[in-house]
């Protein structure tokens, strides 16, 4: 298994932690076991973040950017929808 694919694998375990950590947080029955899924939360999506920087740096995982014009009409598309 190479770099590439360990690091694909890593970043969707780490996504699916996350998961997890996010219904624990919100289906939490006290304040304590909500505070401690919500750091658990937070810390994970801190790994995923620096998973995803590094296999970004390595071209592992490119993004586009979006054209402007699209962006702009999205943004007008969501204005709309809340006015009404």
């Amino acid at each position: 298994m190479g770099d590439k694919n360990l690091m694909e694998n890593i970043l969707l375990l780490e996504k699916g932690v996350c998961d997890l950590f996010l219904h624990g947080t919100i289906e939490s029955s006290t304040s304590s076991v909500h505070q401690a899924f919500s750091t658990a939360l937070h810390d994970s999506l801190g790994m995923q973040d620096t998973i995803y920087d590094m296999m970004a740096e390595k071209g592992w995982y490119p993004a586009e950017q979006a054209e402007q014009k699209k962006i702009d009409s999205v943004r007008q598309k969501f204005s709309s929808q809340q006015a009404n």
